[in-house]
């Protein structure tokens, strides 16, 4: 049985290699069966670690710039782990987002099972270059 203390630990891991894009060392954290969604945003999300990965690339891998940025709130309970963090997404043409979020992970046997993030995704949607809101839409379809 994993303690709360290392879920916390794994989760930690995992915002350290979403913040460098290193996206075989979050695979490596993500459960066979792992869900990822954005709560009110359509579609079902990404499932297993591929689709996980391939929901977070569509976003976050043409910003020329992202960072998580200090101030991470992190509780856990059992094999739940709750974050509220800030990540900053910069793009090319000059826009930068700071985008809030409260993030709820389930952990099993060491490994994320389910991630659901809770955020005002208007910020994105009413601040984000149009180029890269097209990107999105022709990516989710």
């Amino acid at each position: 049985m994993v303690s709360a203390e290392e879920n916390k630990q794994i989760v930690q891991r995992y915002w350290d290699a979403l913040a460098a894009r290193d996206w075989d060392g979050m695979k490596a954290l993500l459960a066979d069966d792992a869900h990822y969604t954005d709560v009110g945003v359509p579609g079902p999300g990404g499932i297993g670690p591929d689709g996980v990965l391939q929901r977070l690339r569509l976003g976050i891998e043409p910003l020329e710039a992202y960072e998580h940025l200090p101030g991470t709130i992190m509780i856990a309970e059992g094999d739940v782990v709750m974050t509220e963090h800030t990540e900053r997404w910069c793009f090319h043409t000059g826009e930068v987002v700071d985008h809030s979020f409260v993030s709820v992970i389930e952990l099993r046997d060491g490994k994320i099972v389910r991630w659901h993030d809770y955020s005002n995704i208007s910020n994105i949607t009413d601040n984000a270059p149009s180029w890269w809101l097209e990107h999105i839409m022709s990516g989710m379809q």
